[in-house]
């Protein structure tokens, strides 16, 4: 049954002799069933040209600028085969100088609104180069997202044909909406969602994390949105991420704001008729990040935890996060990685908490700790090529990342969704970590100098910005509480503390004093200078994420 009605009739005919091709006369008809659109263009332009013909095959109706009698005819009956409607514009109706109307079939008949979009481009062959596009890509997807972006000049095209049309139902008490409009960007997936389905054998789900997208633009008609600028230049501000100032946003905030009469002004209704159809600028393959997450244990006093690169110059050749995420882009086949974590250790600072790493010591530092070692991590990998692993290869990635180096070692490996990352950072000041530190006092001490600090529980302490940090943290005091400490005998000169703070708090800076920047701390409250020689991280108090068998 075709889709429109007798009283869209003149419409459809106004529409078809201004030169509007006939998928996007029925959205402006206001067809929303898909099943239309998805005929070929012969049929398509058949049943059109046979719901607009009267009984006498004839039909006066008025044209704007100037009006013209037309007269609806048959097609010339040389035209046949796909290949000249895709070319041109399925075929269009043309005022010649008799007054006459004619279907014919020419290079230069492209749609005067979506400029060839619902023509050319809703086409197998079309979808088939796209598909090609996917294949090679070399993406691993199980269903995709298709996008699309238009010429922001469409939206004005849009408008002048709307205000046509309007004109039109106006003469006899109807009315047209711009929602009334079946939107361009509908009506093309209407059409080729079916199709990719049907050439790549995966659904289309808005929600996929791998997109397809074809940015399409049109230089012959780029400047017909620059009257708007002058119009109403506060749409069109310069921004710093945008090439150009007339995106779409812009020119539909200025066709919402623009009087209809000064439109009308500036702008031709119904819009001219191009000469050429829109060009592909693009066409991208993008998976969406996927995330990996686990712990990490550092044992290298020489090692950032990210790249330390001063004034342009890097430090040392690697970092925590690149001995870990090295593996895994080359495993994900991804572009590149972002690397987050809970907390941050210097690049003197060892993170364990494996109970056989440690010495004997130390180990009753780990045993007061939490039970889960490592500092938690989370790695996103941008634009991945696969995406499916076993928990198996998961498995065989994580001991190839340990044996690939002995600075390091990762536990607990898994797949994560972004929104888990959340659970890393979720109350991080309130969470706990321990440390080992090993310190030096200018004094000669004995075990019961030492032994009063084992009592001292839940110690508030302000620490202004260190000296070390202040070049890219705030001056601010910030309150910090040391839960508890515990103390281990060396010799004359050194002693090993073992404490759980407040996480945030800066621990070189409790046991030196930073000049009196940091009150109280383990210098003042043993009235000694002292030092921190070694300091271990032994635990992070975060239960994230979470702990896998062996």
């Amino acid at each position: 049954m075709f889709p429109l009605t007798e009283e869209k009739k003149r419409v459809a005919q106004l529409l078809l002799s201004t030169g509007t091709c006939p998928r996007c006369i029925f959205r402006f008809c206001g067809v929303d069933c898909h099943a239309p659109y998805r005929l070929s263009p012969e049929e398509l332009l058949s049943e059109l040209q046979k719901f607009l013909e009267t009984e006498k095959d004839e039909l006066i109706l008025e044209v704007p600028n100037p009006p013209k009698k037309i007269r609806l005819q048959e097609p010339d009956d040389g035209i046949d085969g796909i290949d000249n409607l895709n070319q041109n514009g399925e075929g269009r109706v043309s005022v010649i100088e008799d007054g006459s109307v004619t279907s014919k079939n020419s290079a230069l008949n492209v749609c005067n609104v979506c400029l060839g979009i619902l023509q050319e481009f809703c086409e197998k062959e079309f979808i088939k180069k796209v598909c090609q596009k996917v294949e090679a890509s070399g993406h691993e997807f199980t269903n995709l997202v298709f996008s699309v972006s238009f010429p922001p000049q469409l939206s004005v095209r849009e408008h002048a044909a709307w205000l046509l049309v309007k004109q039109e139902m106006g003469k006899r008490s109807l009315s047209l909406g711009r929602n009334d409009i079946v939107q361009l960007k509908e009506a093309y997936k209407w059409i080729t969602h079916p199709l990719f389905s049907e050439e790549l054998g995966v659904p289309i789900d808005g929600k996929s994390l791998f997109e397809v997208s074809v940015v399409f633009a049109h230089p012959e008609t780029v400047e017909d949105c620059h009257f708007l600028r002058a119009i109403c230049p506060d749409c069109f501000k310069p921004a710093k991420n945008k090439q150009s100032v007339f995106t779409r946003m812009a020119v539909m905030k200025a066709l919402n704001k623009i009087k209809e009469e000064d439109f009308r002004k500036q702008f031709p209704c119904p819009p001219n008729s191009p000469k050429a159809v829109c060009t592909v600028l693009e066409i991208e393959c993008a998976h969406g990040a996927v995330f990996v997450a686990g712990r990490y244990n550092k044992y290298s006093r020489n090692l950032p935890q990210t790249p330390w690169i001063i004034d342009g110059e890097r430090k040392l050749e690697s970092s925590v996060g690149e001995l870990i995420s090295d593996h895994l882009l080359t495993v994900f086949k991804a572009e590149s990685f972002n690397f987050s974590s809970s907390g941050r250790e210097d690049v003197d600072v060892r993170t364990l908490g494996n109970a056989q790493m440690l010495t004997p010591s130390t180990r009753f530092c780990f045993m007061t700790g939490c039970v889960l070692p490592g500092r938690p991590f989370a790695i996103e990998l941008v634009n991945p090529h696969r995406v499916h692993f076993t928990s198996q290869e998961i498995k065989e990635l994580q001991q190839k990342i340990n044996n690939s180096s002995n600075k390091i070692q990762v536990r607990d490996l898994q797949l994560v969704t972004r929104e888990a990352i959340g659970h890393m950072k979720e109350g991080e000041e309130e969470k706990t970590k321990t440390y080992s530190a090993l310190i030096w006092t200018n004094k000669v001490i004995k075990k019961k100098d030492i032994e009063f600090l084992n009592d001292i529980k839940d110690l508030k302490i302000d620490q202004k910005t260190p000296l070390r940090v202040l070049h890219r943290r705030p001056l601010a005091v910030r309150t910090r509480i040391v839960h508890s400490m515990e103390t281990y005998y060396v010799d004359e000169h050194h002693f090993r503390l073992c404490l759980k703070t407040q996480a945030g708090t800066y621990i070189k800076e409790f046991v030196h004093g930073d000049f009196g920047r940091t009150k109280p701390n383990i210098g003042s409250l043993m009235n000694v200078t002292a030092d921190i020689l070694e300091l271990d991280v032994e635990s992070v108090d975060v239960d994230w994420p979470p702990a896998l068998d062996d």
